[in-house]
């Protein structure tokens, strides 16, 4: 038999219950609150990452989307700069034939941007890079001012190593004047991934950069070629138009060359051209337009340069040229000179660029036969270059 409970008993057990269920919906409401801050945080992290990743990949796509090696050195150094916040944004590329500064003013007629350090060997750089095979983020010191010689104040900085086939060719160095922005306790993924997509980026521009140098290069002799030239006139051209400044022109032709090529053969007429290209390179300026114009003719474009000037140019030419034998095909030693037309302009603001670059090229091609007929081993001057119709 059960004993039945009295009232009294049963009044005093409601009265303990009513306590516990207020602390246990409390213990409830409690964790739920705290659930659901711990799901905000969550969410917040979420978008956080997501934005950060976002951000990456913009990153990246711009630097493979970038056209041509400068729009490339410029979307490191500036847009780098910009998409992180900081102030400096360098490249630092190792370059020993001096190849990429050849393409990058070959192809685009100016020099190498600032903020992309080309050299001839890393170790120019003592300390940095021995050991670098990841990221390295952390305080600048003094073995680091010479990765921004352009920014001072620079107090953090992340060094991203560029390699290609196990061959570390450089870094892209990213630089904060706030000491906590790169510190070593920063993940390292997303720099790590950037500086891969870079490497990518680089090998890539400078192999489309060499195509297009190779359809606007003379093989024999590295200068440009006529097509080249063409362009690049007409550039000149227009831009003297702008700023009202003269044009002059340097026909070059190799002497009795045909009598090479016949006496002693093609090869040796061959080491002709590439010696008298190589010697006539000693004279001519980084802003001058050089090609090889065809056969054994040279030109070579002075933007923004007088006729005395011009023809001064054209006789330091010819003592050059002339000034020792070239040693041919055997070990044949040959005295070669050349005779050299000029021709000077100042084209007129409303003629059509084509054409007056065209007339520049005649009266140089005149000068020079003239000199030629005359004796050869020569510099004359072309009187005057017709005008070419104006634009209506």
């Amino acid at each position: 038999m059960y004993a039945r409970a009295s009232p009294g008993h049963n009044l005093l057990c409601c009265r303990n219950i009513k306590p516990i269920l207020r602390s246990t919906n409390m213990t409830s409401v409690n964790e739920i609150t705290t659930m659901h801050q711990r799901l905000l945080a969550q969410t917040a992290e979420a978008n956080t990452n997501e934005l950060i990743l976002r951000r990456a990949q913009k990153r990246e796509l711009s630097l493979l989307d970038a056209n041509s090696l400068v729009e490339l050195f410029r979307r490191i150094t500036i847009g780098l700069g910009d998409s992180f916040g900081i102030p400096a944004s360098t490249l630092v590329l190792c370059d020993p034939e001096h190849e990429v500064r050849h393409l990058v003013t070959a192809l685009s007629n100016q020099q190498v941007p600032p903020g992309i350090l080309l050299v001839d060997k890393l170790d120019a750089f003592p300390g940095i890079y021995e050991r670098l095979a990841k990221p390295w983020l952390g305080p600048s010191n003094d073995k680091h001012r010479s990765l921004f010689p352009a920014c001072t104040g620079i107090a953090s900085i992340a060094i991203l190593p560029l390699v290609r086939e196990k061959f570390l060719m450089g870094s892209i160095n990213l630089g904060s004047g706030d000491p906590q922005r790169f510190t070593p306790d920063h993940a390292t993924d997303i720099l790590e991934h950037l500086g891969v997509i870079a490497s990518f980026a680089l090998e890539n521009a400078v192999n489309r950069a060499r195509l297009r140098r190779s359809g606007l290069t003379d093989p024999l002799t590295n200068w440009h070629n006529r097509r080249y030239l063409e362009v690049r006139l007409t550039e000149e051209i227009a831009r003297a138009q702008r700023s009202g400044y003269t044009v002059s022109c340097l026909m070059i032709d190799v002497d009795h060359f045909k009598q090479v090529n016949d006496s002693l053969g093609h090869l040796a007429g061959d080491e002709v051209l590439q010696e008298v290209s190589r010697r006539v390179a000693t004279q001519v300026r980084g802003s001058d337009v050089a090609a090889r114009f065809g056969g054994e003719e040279f030109i070579v474009v002075l933007p923004d340069t007088e006729q005395r000037f011009a023809r001064n140019l054209a006789e330091r030419v010819r003592r050059v040229v002339r000034a020792t034998p070239i040693l041919a095909d055997e070990g044949c030693a040959l005295t070669i000179t050349v005779s050299v037309g000029v021709a000077a302009t100042r084209p007129r603001r409303h003629s059509e660029p084509k054409a007056q670059g065209r007339a520049l090229l005649e009266a140089a091609d005149w000068a020079m036969y003239r000199a030629k007929k005359t004796g050869r081993d020569r510099v004359i001057t072309a009187q005057s270059v017709p005008i070419a119709n104006e634009i209506d």
